[in-house]
C-alpha cells in the first residue's frame, strides 16, 4: 500500500539534523576523523570513459561551402535551404523554425 506524501506541510531544511547535535558530538565527529564531507581529488578518482582513449586521433571535419540555394538565419546560426526561408528582419534572413 502506498503512502501518501502532503507536498504543501513544511520541510526541515537541509541539514537541520546537524542544529540539533550538540557542540560535544560536533567536536568529537571532527577528532575522530568522520565527516560527512568527502574530498576526491580528480586524479584520485579513478574514473574514466571506456573508449576515450583518443590521444593519437586526429579528428578532422570537412568544411562544405554554403550553395547558392542556401543562407544562414541570424537567429539559430544554422544553414538552411531557400524554401525554409520565413522573413528577413532588419536585413537578416530567418529560418521558419526561428520565426
Amino acid at each position: 500500500m502506498a503512502i501518501s506524501t502532503d507536498y504543501d506541510a513544511p520541510r526541515n531544511p537541509v541539514g537541520a539534523d546537524l542544529a540539533e547535535d550538540s557542540l560535544e558530538e560536533l567536536t568529537a565527529r571532527r577528532q575522530n576523523g568522520q565527516s560527512a564531507v568527502v574530498d576526491v581529488d580528480e586524479n584520485e578518482a579513478g574514473f574514466e570513459l571506456p573508449g576515450a582513449e583518443l590521444t593519437d586521433e586526429e579528428l578532422t571535419v570537412p568544411v562544405v561551402p554554403m550553395r547558392v540555394d542556401e543562407f544562414r538565419c541570424s537567429s539559430c546560426f544554422l544553414v538552411h535551404h531557400r524554401s525554409q526561408l520565413s522573413r528577413e528582419k532588419n536585413g537578416a534572413p530567418v529560418c521558419t523554425e526561428c520565426d
